[in-house]
């Protein structure tokens, strides 16, 4: 009997379909080879669950795809584990846009109520992605499909804060950090992205308290801040200042006299004036210098950006100037100040000055210094080994060119904040015994109404940093000190990148030993992107290595950008973003994959044009009508020639060990 024949037209959507159905019906991506050969395994880069497959996710997810595919046709073991991140300020960005909508927010909602909402939010739409990633033909164990807040990850989370807690590898403390005013919390060093524009540097008078007629040139590019200064620096070898340091200075639009100190890591004396201000609440250079001369930090800006009235009564601000000043945004402030310096007659002059301003990487809000108690890990005892590992080879990064960026970035790592003072993630497991406590719960220097919040909304910014937390793995019913129960939970949830930071063996299931972190643990090979190298990939190998004593992974692949035909940056308010989805659909996932896969040359960003796909696409075509033509020819005799009167590539061929399938049969249905 004839065999059916195939179509005269190739048409991907029917052929990808079918076949997507069939891997998944017969659970071939599961790891099933029992053999010798070993394993290989790949934990995919998490999506975030707000995410919709773009053109970078399509080339990552189609190189790991050949890797995994290679491995298990070698006949290994094989596990490709999928997965999506709960993506803390990103999801909880997408809920309360909705409820904008509602015209309702968060804090109507209530905590509890506004977490139901997100989890329902995420149910309905969170695996997006998944589908798509499937549409691409990712061959993954979607059996093992893991969320970096399902049950055995959270499970995980808790262990490893619980343990570096007690190790002290993770402290609560009042330390200087990136705060965006529109996400109302803390960001890490490396999460808020710094946008190079042209600014303006004020120079102002500041007379000497003993002789007013006396004055220095203080420049800046921050007039509104001046009225939290503490001093004012010069370089000790600078002969124009030498014999004021020590003296004081009248702080303007203040009461407040503030000393000249000499410090010759804060000031270069070749730039501007050669005078600077300290200001340590409010600038991360300042905050240190303020730490070396034992100055103490003074707030005038408050959680939301704006000028705090508490802050300003303290810096002993002039009283019709703080009534001016309260409440206004540091832009409003800024024009405020500037014309009362003016007034004064105690602004010299204005120029225009280059400056890189730092905006926060999810909504471009412009980041500000804010002095608040947070949670951080200690990260340079993680380092060390992280470094090592990377330097003696037992990781390798690929290309080689990468090696130095991140050796570089982890010799000058600092603590890392991991205090997120949103509702949306993993609640950090510390609680307060309200007894204890009770002189410590609130620091209303940082807000003013942080009293009248229900302690719901409260947010851990707010909470002294001498308060005594209680951290357990699991919840405390009473007060270990004093017997009491009337406690509550640290209201901030943990970094988004401090739970995927454990990914490579959460995933398989530890803290516990299971036979899939016994059988799998380290994995393979990471395939990534550059812009994740030290958001994710240098925290893996930090807490890979202290919590299970092994590398993570043995080789981390970072892949190229893709970039339009002309080598533009993808955007679309350009304009010129290439849909992978609307690719597929047009061409084919085949002509895609191929596209991408061609062009991925290791250190080079690629200009993918459309042409170039639709190239692909007649290629694809060519094999279909191939094999077309070898069906047609496949209903004659089947007596095959005897082995040994075969060529010697057919012999060669026919020696090769088939894939864990059995068959040369399964061997096609995998390489499809």
């Amino acid at each position: 009997m004839a065999s059916p024949q195939l179509d005269k037209t190739y048409n991907p959507k029917a052929v990808e379909k079918q076949w997507g159905a069939y891997w998944a019906e017969h659970q071939l991506f599961q790891p099933r080879h029992t053999g010798e050969d070993g394993s290989f395994c790949i934990v995919i880069p998490p999506p975030n669950v707000t995410g919709s497959l773009h053109i970078g996710h399509a080339l990552n997810n189609t190189l790991q795809d050949i890797l995994i595919r290679w491995k298990r046709m070698q006949g290994l073991k094989t596990l490709w584990i999928p997965g999506t991140d709960h993506a803390g300020i990103a999801t909880q960005n997408v809920v309360e846009r909705q409820l904008k909508e509602e015209g309702q927010s968060r804090e109507d909602l209530g905590r509890q109520a506004f977490i139901e909402r997100v989890w329902t939010w995420r149910h309905q739409s969170g695996d997006t992605i998944i589908g798509q990633l499937k549409q691409l033909g990712a061959s993954c164990d979607w059996d093992r499909l893991r969320f970096t807040m399902d049950e055995g990850l959270s499970l995980a989370v808790r262990e490893v804060f619980v343990r570096f807690y007690k190790e002290g590898l993770i402290y609560r403390g009042e330390r200087l950090i990136n705060w965006c005013p529109r996400c109302l919390t803390a960001l890490s060093d490396i999460e808020v992205q710094h946008e190079d524009l042209k600014g303006t540097l004020y120079h102002i008078r500041y007379a000497l308290a003993e002789d007013p007629e006396t004055f220095l040139t203080v420049a800046t590019t921050r007039p509104e801040t001046l009225l939290g200064d503490t001093a004012v620096a010069v370089h000790p070898e600078d002969p124009r200042y030498q014999h004021l340091i020590g003296k004081q200075v009248r702080l303007p639009l203040t009461t407040r006299t503030i000393p000249i100190v000499a410090d010759s890591i804060l000031v270069d004396r070749e730039f501007a004036t050669g005078a600077v201000k300290i200001t340590p609440a409010h600038d991360f250079n300042d905050f240190e210098a303020g730490e070396r001369h034992g100055l103490k930090p003074l707030t005038i800006l408050d959680y939301k950006a704006q000028m705090d009235p508490v802050g300003l009564k303290n810096a002993m601000v002039d009283q019709d100037l703080l009534a001016t000043l309260s409440l206004k945004s540091v832009q409003e402030a800024r024009s405020i100040v500037i014309e009362t310096l003016k007034q004064k007659d105690l602004l010299i002059q204005e120029e225009e000055h280059p400056m890189a301003l730092g905006k926060c990487y999810r909504c471009k809000t412009v980041v500000e210094p804010y002095l608040s108690p947070q949670w951080f890990v200690k990260t340079a005892p993680l380092a060390v080994p992280a470094i090592e590992a990377v330097e003696t080879g037992k990781i390798r990064i690929l290309p080689e060119g990468w090696k130095n960026n991140y050796l570089g970035w982890m010799r000058q790592i600092k603590d890392w904040c991991i205090s997120r003072q949103i509702w949306w993630g993993h609640q950090i497991p510390a609680w307060y015994c309200r007894n204890c406590n009770k002189n410590n719960l609130l620091d209303t220097g940082h807000a003013v109404e942080a009293t009248t919040l229900p302690d719901s909304n409260k947010m851990s910014c707010f909470i002294s940093p001498n308060a005594q937390p209680i951290v357990s793995k699991t919840d405390p019913k009473i007060c270990p000190r004093c017997g009491g129960s009337d406690l509550f939970q640290d209201p901030d949830v943990l970094d988004t990148w401090f739970s995927s930071a454990l990914w490579p063996f959460s995933t398989l299931g530890w803290p516990e030993q299971t036979q899939d972190l016994k059988t799998f643990y380290p994995t393979s090979t990471l395939v990534t992107g550059l812009d994740i190298l030290f958001f994710w990939v240098a925290r893996m190998v930090m807490m890979g290595i202290k919590l299970t004593g092994q590398v993570p992974f043995r080789d981390v692949y970072i892949h190229a950008l893709v970039r339009d035909a002309e080598g533009q940056k993808m955007s679309k308010s350009k304009g010129n973003v290439i849909d992978p989805l609307t690719k597929m659909s047009q061409y084919g996932t085949d002509a895609l994959r191929f596209t991408l896969a061609s062009m991925a040359s290791p250190g080079r960003d690629m200009k993918l044009a459309e042409e170039r796909i639709e190239g692909y696409r007649n290629f694809v075509t060519k094999i279909w009508n191939a094999a077309r033509f070898i069906q047609l020819h496949a209903d004659g005799p089947k007596t095959a020639a005897p082995l040994e009167s075969r060529p010697f590539p057919d012999r060669w061929i026919l020696s090769r060990k088939p894939c864990h399938s059995g068959s040369h049969q399964g061997l096609r249905r995998l390489s499809l």
